[in-house]
């Protein structure tokens, strides 16, 4: 028989939830399949995840998963969260039942947008950064 104890613990008890109101990246998905809805938000600070909060609605992998996945996440660097993977978040479970392989899934989903979502809003500050004449375009530069 599988040990189920971590998995059954982010499933009962689930860690991280809640809203961040201004969240750095924000990511969201929908399994079409089974209906199960996650909605991941991050909070960066000099490269790092600060903080990480989801809301889920569905199954207990779903939402086991996504627990799991913030506990791996928060106080890493954006590189290593970014290589974080559907192995490393099943690993960090223990133990699925069978058939739940979709949990991590959507987490690593949802994630993988967050990141993302990061992403584009960094961009969009620095599309709409304004400069002096003369200056490089880039303010890194």
């Amino acid at each position: 028989m599988e040990d189920y104890e971590l998995f059954l613990d982010h499933a009962s008890s689930p860690h991280n939830v809640g809203v961040i109101d201004e969240a750095d990246g924000v990511g969201a998905g929908v399994n079409p399949i089974c209906g199960d809805t996650l909605r991941l938000m991050l909070c960066i600070d000099d490269g790092r995840v600060v903080d990480a909060k989801f809301q889920a609605q569905g199954c207990a992998a779903a939402v086991a998963a996504a627990s799991a996945a913030t506990e791996l996440i928060i106080g890493q660097p954006l590189a290593e969260v970014a290589a974080l993977s559907h192995e490393g978040i099943v690993e960090a479970l223990g133990s699925l039942p069978p058939g739940k392989i979709h949990g991590p899934a959507l987490a690593l989903d949802c994630l993988r947008k967050a990141l993302e979502d990061l992403h584009q809003r960094r961009q969009g500050r620095r599309a709409g950064y304004a400069r002096e004449p003369g200056q490089p375009s880039r303010p890194d530069t």
